[in-house]
């Protein structure tokens, strides 16, 4: 699932509910900046399908993309929760978190890097939303490994 730059690990559940709780409060309070890379280099090469502009414009063609993200984010829970990754291209920033996420039977891949009270943006939470697309493969149960039976 990761990229061969990221080391992948398993967080014990009660993390994953403190990390997720600490999300959840910086995106209700209003403290929270979203950075959504809405235009990746790797989706020059990728079936637009796959890609999140498209992913995000076709489940919330309504809505303010970054309203959407955040209303998205603060609903995510320990059962949607696949992996934590170290990204190694950066290695001081904070590890991202992987996600995956039904919506109207299609698979969403989720990966977030928060930088809680972060210097990269002036003191503030700072959310940056490396992924929110339709997935590339199905997911597997045992893709989760808090999701209920």
């Amino acid at each position: 699932m990761s990229q061969t730059n990221e080391v992948k690990r398993k967080e014990l559940r009660l993390e994953v509910k403190t990390y997720l709780d600490r999300l959840k409060y910086a995106l209700e309070n209003g403290s929270a900046t979203i950075n959504y890379q809405e235009e990746r280099r790797v989706d020059q090469k990728r079936n637009k399908r796959y890609t999140n502009r498209f992913t995000v414009s076709q489940l919330f063609p309504d809505d303010d993309e970054i309203e959407a993200l955040k209303r998205e984010l603060s609903h995510l829970t320990v059962e949607e929760y696949i992996e934590t990754v170290k990204d190694t291209r950066f290695p001081k920033r904070s590890e991202m978190r992987v996600f995956g996420k039904q919506y109207s039977g299609d698979d969403v891949y989720i990966k977030i890097r928060v930088e809680l009270v972060s210097t990269l943006a002036n003191g503030a939470n700072y959310v940056f939303v490396m992924s929110f697309h339709y997935s590339e493969w199905d997911f597997k149960k045992s893709d989760f490994p808090y999701k209920k039976v």
